[in-house]
């Protein structure tokens, strides 16, 4: 029994060790962005765990979305955006920065299971959970963060 809880506590520190070290280097995870600062971030249209739309625009700010570790992600989505049901590996937390994000969990996009969720607003996309979304005449700006990597699978 104690030789199990020893190898338990092994595999755990080497993961920890794992996850804290990149190429025999410690990374430094210190992040701190100012308003200006996430501005100037370089965007781009697709990446792991978007939705590949050219009205979407993302930014890394923390981690790398297809590599295993924790990430964040800034979306700015187009107004009048629709992004179809689909469903990522990880799950994932998210905080409406701006505009409204309308939101909903299922196979196909239907109004009737949105949810408007206005700045402030917070939501889950559990793995494998269908979800869908889409932007009004404002757009919107949402926060993601998840344990990578991810990926964006759409229901067929």
């Amino acid at each position: 029994m104690r030789a199990i809880a020893i190898h338990r506590i092994v595999a755990v520190l080497a993961v920890l060790g794992t996850s804290a070290a990149i190429g025999g280097q410690e990374r430094d995870t210190r992040v701190r962005l100012t308003a200006a600062e996430v501005d100037a971030v370089r965007t781009e249209v697709a990446g792991a765990g978007t939705s590949g739309l050219p009205a979407v625009t993302t930014r890394v700010l923390f981690g790398e979305p297809s590599r295993p570790g924790l990430y964040t992600i800034e979306l700015r989505i187009a107004p009048n955006t629709t992004i179809q049901a689909h469903t990522h590996r990880d799950t994932r937390t998210a905080i409406v920065l701006d505009g409204v994000w309308y939101f909903g969990y299922g196979g196909r996009h239907e109004q009737t299971a949105e949810k408007a969720l206005a700045r402030g607003s917070f939501y889950t996309e559990p793995s494998g959970q269908l979800h869908f979304a889409r932007t009004g005449p404002g757009g919107a700006t949402v926060e993601i963060t998840g344990y990578g990597p991810t990926d964006t699978m759409y229901a067929k």
